[in-house]
């Protein structure tokens, strides 16, 4: 099937671009389609067209300041549009056929395979992606679309057994209708489509506000693709404007029934506050901040543990959710790993990330940079040791690696978000159980040991959503319970679990012979 999708994008294409998806050749391959342009404004009703805000927002690169396009912002007039669009096309779309849904997933996907270049050149100028985590990401997304063909077919009602003769019940599945989706820059075409391509295979219309650092591959390119695979016009909309002016309104709006928000577990406190305390309680899932222990027992392999700890921490600069934020290791091997790590580290090349060779290219904005040079600052004047570390060249942060570091300083309880990572010595298992347990957060965490129950039992203990056992803490699969505890959030996402998130029951009885009623 995905060979098949892909042989016939490629066959069409250059042909059947659908009205609004202007393209450029600019830069495209012989063997690939014309790229996409046309991302200077809002994707609203199955239209193109300017944000009536009246300001203008400059997207930029990451590393080089280039400006690769200037978005014309929407207000909250825009925003309204957007809801009502989805609302009004999410009626015919959920009477749709699951082979009509999943027929647009199908081709989707195949856009995506067939537009591998394109994305992933977006995602290293526009998030400051290197190669490595680009490529990754593009796997995310494909894999991501691919599960969503199926969804259409795995929405399950039941009959339900009933002790009243004549009388049946039954528990529909059904869409909620229209689901605000909030993403956040780090893995913006991902976590975007983790969310809007289940829900428009589950039925549901989807209003996406992207961040503001990254528009295109958070929003407006998916827009693209979706439109290109024939999504009936008003399902998916993306707006882009100023926090002030629709930030609150997009989870205030009458219309959305679910809130779908990636991002800090402050921001997503604030949001999952206005989905209670507004005129409409609305359902959400908030995945939000992590600080994913890494924990090294002392029977571990000490040098895969160490080269898979640098990917946990230093994929993407660091700058995931799932990141590796501390790494505890036992006394009895915390030596040697500390040396295996540190000699790893210092092979990594930084710089520009569209240098294949590059493994930690920029982090995303200045006021992230600020945030990180603040946070080593503070380690070194905890009594925290630096092993290496650098100067920032432009937004390039050399990686930062720290021992001696106890849990309770600021630099292993706050979320680095960055290339700084915190190497903690402990006593034995049960104190880096504690240890792993001692932070506000609960995403993502992984342990490693040469004994296998060993470490299941102690991945069990651990207070997060998601444990990796041998392996490193930045892991999603398209199958799997994606989420966290504690302050980390609430909700699923991944295989049956985005299903249920973004379906609801309706429970519905049915009298086949008049009953005999008390009074």
């Amino acid at each position: 099937m995905r060979a098949t999708a892909v042989e016939k994008y490629m066959s069409t294409a250059a042909k059947n671009v659908p009205r609004g998806s202007q393209t450029s050749q600019t830069n495209a391959s012989p063997a690939a389609p014309p790229r996409y342009a046309g991302f200077d404004g809002q994707y609203i009703g199955g239209s193109w067209r300017a944000g009536r805000q009246g300001g203008t927002e400059r997207d930029t690169d990451p590393y080089s300041g280039e400006t690769l396009v200037e978005i014309s912002m929407a207000n909250k007039d825009d925003l309204d549009d957007a809801y009502q669009s989805a609302a009004k096309a999410q009626i015919g779309w959920a009477a749709a056929l699951p082979s009509e849904r999943s027929a647009v997933m199908i081709r989707a996907l195949g856009i995506m395979e067939a537009r591998h270049e394109e994305i992933v050149d977006w995602l290293i100028r526009e998030s400051g992606s290197t190669h490595v985590k680009a490529e990754l990401e593009w796997q995310s997304v494909c894999a991501m679309t691919r599960e969503a063909i199926s969804f259409p077919y795995r929405v399950e009602g039941r009959i339900l057994p009933l002790d009243e003769p004549g009388k049946e019940s039954r528990a529909y599945r059904q869409p909620l209708g229209v689901i605000g989706v909030i993403s956040p820059w780090n893995f913006p075409m991902h976590l975007s489509n983790r969310s809007v391509g289940p829900a428009l295979a589950l039925g549901n219309g989807v209003v996406l506000k992207p961040a503001e650092d990254t528009p295109v591959t958070g929003g407006l390119l998916i827009a693209k693709i979706y439109e290109e695979a024939g999504l009936p016009p008003g399902l998916l909309n993306v707006v882009i404007g100023p926090i002030d002016e629709i930030g609150d309104q997009f989870t205030l709006h009458p219309v959305p029934k679910f809130i779908s928000f990636t991002g800090s577990t402050r921001v997503g406190r604030h949001i999952g506050g206005l989905a209670m305390s507004g005129p409409q309680i609305k359902r959400v899932a908030l995945e939000l901040g992590g600080n994913a222990p890494c924990v090294v027992l002392d029977d571990a392999d000490v040098e895969h543990a160490a080269r898979a700890s640098v990917v946990g921490r230093f994929l993407h600069q660091g700058q995931i959710c799932m990141s590796t934020n501390r790494i505890i290791v036992d006394a009895k091997v915390y030596d040697e790993f500390v040396d295996q790590f540190t000699t790893h580290v210092k092979t990594l090349k930084y710089g520009d990330p569209k240098d294949p060779a590059v493994s930690i290219g920029p982090v995303i904005n200045q006021k992230q940079l600020k945030a990180h040079i603040a946070h080593i600052e503070g380690a070194r004047a905890a009594g925290a040791h630096q092993l290496v570390g650098g100067k920032p060249e432009g937004q390039v942060l050399p990686p930062h690696v720290f021992v001696d570091v106890k849990n309770d300083m600021q630099v292993a309880q706050d979320e680095m978000f960055g290339p700084i990572v915190s190497i903690i010595k402990v006593s034995g298992e049960a104190e880096a159980l504690l240890v792993a347990n001692d932070t506000q957060y609960g995403l993502s965490s992984a342990v490693f040991t040469r004994d296998e129950e060993r470490g299941l039992k102690f991945a069990l203990g651990v207070q997060a959503g998601m444990t990796h056992v041998n392996d490193h803490s930045v892991d999603d699969t398209p199958t799997g319970p994606f989420g966290g505890e504690k302050n980390s959030g609430i909700g699923r996402f991944g295989g049956e679990w985005i299903i249920h998130e973004f379906t609801r029951d309706h429970w519905v009885t049915i009298r086949h012979e008049q009953g005999a009623y008390p009074f």
